[in-house]
């Protein structure tokens, strides 16, 4: 008659031996073995800590009120700024223009999407525009992890060899970190004034040393722009036309992970290491201790109940 297996059982067998014999030293050994390499192996793999990380957030900005124009000619220039002062120390130079400024929500989630920006700076008919170059001033905000808020800036320059009657730029103010931000806090140490609006001297308004101090910032602003349109000719008594359109975008961020965030990144980085030790040591110490490598007392399960 044939026989068919309906039921199998482990045999579990138990190891026992004196604290100071061969088979515990071994035993410590092997646990040494077991969980303390990985962790050298993951932190020599360079991805141990997580030092820095990155997240995205639509900033909050909003335009200043605040610019300063300059439009060469062939021999001069003529400028204007909403900075007093400024316009006290250019009379010579000094055109008022007619400026328009609208900020968008093109969503609809309470947040501002882009400036759109006119201005028309009045000639006479002997001037002819060959260069433009523009400073707007923004407030910056992040929130969604710290708290960032600075006083920023977006530059553009454009010049052609060719007299010009209008220019068109549309472009997106860039986020610049050169230093990842904290995790959480209160981040205000650019939240100053890139213009000292209160000089009377000419020099506080010098873009070389006004672009040379906010460069050194650690996060910065950068109005980036692809396609300028340069219309050449004006017709007489026409206004030179500047329009700028500058959009808002979805910003990565960089930051200093927390503690915990730095937990949970190297828990995983060690476990991944950690699973493959146990597994060749557990069969190791099954080698050793099921030949009697090292003397132990071996007794079945069922009969350690018994007992």
């Amino acid at each position: 008659m044939a026989v068919f297996q309906i039921f199998s059982q482990a045999e579990q067998r138990r190891y026992y031996a004196h604290v100071c014999s061969k088979a515990s030293i071994f035993m410590i050994f092997v646990i040494a073995l077991t969980f303390i390499p990985p962790f050298f192996i993951a932190y020599r793999s360079y991805g141990f800590w997580l030092r820095v990380d990155n997240y995205e957030e639509q900033p909050q900005v909003q335009f200043k009120h605040q610019l300063l124009v300059t439009m060469e000619t062939s021999d001069s220039y003529i400028t204007w700024s909403t900075f007093q002062n400024y316009n006290q120390l250019q009379q010579a130079n000094l055109r008022i223009p007619v400026l328009q400024s609208r900020e968008a929500d093109n969503n609809g989630d309470g947040v501002r999407d882009e400036l759109q920006l006119k201005l028309e700076m009045p000639l006479l008919d002997t001037e002819h525009i060959q260069a433009v170059q523009l400073i707007l001033i923004f407030d910056y905000m992040l929130s969604k992890f710290s708290t960032m808020q600075m006083e920023s800036m977006g530059y553009l320059r454009h010049e052609s060899i060719f007299p010009g009657g209008q220019l068109k730029v549309i472009g997106d103010l860039l986020l610049v970190q050169r230093q990842p931000l904290a995790h959480r806090g209160l981040d205000t140490r650019f939240n100053t004034s890139i213009f000292d609006r209160n000089s009377l001297f000419l020099d506080a308004f010098d873009l070389s040393k006004v672009f040379t101090e906010y460069s050194s910032r650690n996060v910065t602003t950068l109005f980036q722009y692809n396609y300028p349109i340069w219309s050449k000719g004006r017709a007489a008594g026409s206004p030179f036309t500047l329009q700028a359109t500058v959009r808002y975008p979805l910003t990565t961020v960089q930051y200093t992970p927390g503690l915990w965030q730095l937990f949970k990144w190297a828990w995983i980085q060690y476990f991944a290491i950690l699973v493959v030790f146990i597994f060749v040591f557990n069969r190791i110490k099954a080698f050793v201790y099921q030949n009697q490598l090292v003397t132990t007392i071996v007794i079945p399960a069922f009969k350690e109940h018994k007992l």
